[in-house]
């Protein structure tokens, strides 16, 4: 379908600390037509460095959706935007905190260098912020759009978002909560788990810390796991023993994409609205 009648493209950026996912996202459905493009995040992560990957990664995947016949011509969606998710604190576009990158970032407008780079328009936000949004609209939230939700992404980091009655309370950042005289990711983090060889009951025990610390502070109604780990959510959930409930996020590792995505769709609406 070409973007000339398909007016909800949007392009998703997901930035991680091990990897940068960039897909092509149907904003009305929260859909990807095709499997979304994975580069690794550079060593060091400077943003000159993680910015070049980015826009390499954007034009395999316009490549990639004229191939598939998802659109017709590359420059039939120059105006489509651009959605970036971030690992750290991202206000008014500037990062003021990223415990996962290089700290060159700090002070860093980024969606201004990715659009300088790539001539698109492009939007930020915090990727457990954007993951959070598109689970509420499009996946596991969508059942508890009332109460308290607070969504915990499992990778190189923790990351947290957390919903009251729909709306997002912005840059929780609960993955460095101190319990037991530890930053929490660095104990129960996916990427700990990898680096330290634990099996899935060892890393169950300290998932169980952090969520029923979580649980004490606020009493959420939901709990929803995502990150790359959370296509593994047979294996550790339940294993947990807690009072609220606890469950996969439906998006999986494409959450934080279609999150970014969708921001960057609705953010171009308000924009044509105002005019």
């Amino acid at each position: 379908m070409s973007s000339k009648t398909h007016t909800s493209w949007a392009i998703g950026i997901d930035i991680g600390g091990t990897g940068i996912k960039v897909g092509l996202v149907d904003t009305a459905t929260g859909s990807l037509p095709f499997k979304r493009v994975r580069v690794l995040t550079p060593k060091p992560a400077t943003p000159e460095a993680v910015i070049s990957e980015v826009a390499g990664a954007v034009d395999q995947l316009l490549e990639k959706a004229v191939r598939k016949a998802a659109i017709g011509h590359a420059d039939e969606v120059a105006d489509v935007p651009l959605g970036v998710a971030f690992p750290g604190v991202i206000k008014d576009d500037t990062v003021s905190f990223c415990p996962n990158l290089d700290q060159s970032w700090l002070g860093e407008s980024l969606g201004a260098a990715i659009q300088e780079r790539t001539g698109r328009v492009c939007y930020s936000l915090n990727d457990a912020d954007a993951a959070g949004f598109a689970e509420m609209a499009f996946g596991a939230g969508r059942d508890w759009r009332h109460g308290v939700v607070l969504v915990t992404t499992l990778g190189t980091g923790i990351g947290t978002a957390l919903f009251t009655s729909g709306h997002l309370v912005p840059y929780t950042e609960l993955g460095h909560l101190e319990i037991d005289g530890h930053d929490a990711e660095t104990r129960a983090a996916e990427s700990v788990k990898v680096r330290e060889g634990l099996d899935y009951p060892t890393w169950a025990a300290r998932l169980q810390r952090y969520y029923e610390e979580l649980e004490k502070l606020f009493t959420p109604d939901v709990f929803i796991v995502g990150g790359g780990v959370s296509k593994s959510h047979e294996e550790f959930l339940p294993l947990l023993r807690l009072h609220t409930p606890i469950v996969p996020a439906h998006l999986l590792n494409d959450a934080g994409v279609v999150g970014a995505a969708a921001l960057a769709a609705n953010a171009g609406k308000a924009k044509v609205k105002k005019k």
